[in-house]
């Protein structure tokens, strides 16, 4: 369950904002990974260097605002920040000693879908099918060419 509770949690979280529609779904999810390099701020595990983390993934994130690719570039970034938290024994939730383990296997799912362009899942599959039936459409319209 400890990995797979995180894995299940980026894959609800982007049916969840998929739901959203565009283009409020990429603005809601810049905002959203802005905050997301805001988290350790409180906890102070690695002084200054927070400060510094925070700054650059607001930076990233602002670019987001019109990018899904600089998105999946911050919450790579914070997938990074969480690993060398969970080294240094800082973690995101502090009485959750898993916490930035967990995090940094959530994060990069979420990174995935973003730099993929933040589609809906649904949306590929309806491509998918709108593909195929015009694929079938094709061939039966051959088919009856090559009959006459």
């Amino acid at each position: 369950m400890r990995y797979l509770a995180p894995l299940l949690i980026g894959l609800l979280y982007v049916v969840l904002m998929s739901l959203v529609p565009e283009p409020h779904r990429r603005r809601l999810n810049a905002v959203v990974v802005a905050g997301a390099g805001a988290a350790y701020l409180s906890g102070g595990g690695l002084g200054g260097w927070e400060f510094a983390f925070t700054a650059l993934a607001t930076c990233v994130a602002y670019n987001g605002l019109d990018s899904w690719a600089f998105i999946g570039v911050a919450w790579l970034l914070h997938t990074a920040w969480d690993v060398v938290h969970h080294l240094k024994g800082h973690p995101i939730i502090p009485f959750a000693h898993d916490s930035s383990f967990g995090c940094a296997l959530c994060d990069p799912v979420i990174a995935v879908w973003c730099l993929g362009g933040g589609r809906a899942p649904w949306e590929s599959l309806r491509r998918t099918d709108e593909f195929a039936g015009a694929r079938r459409s094709a061939l039966r319209t051959e088919s009856a060419t090559l009959k006459e």
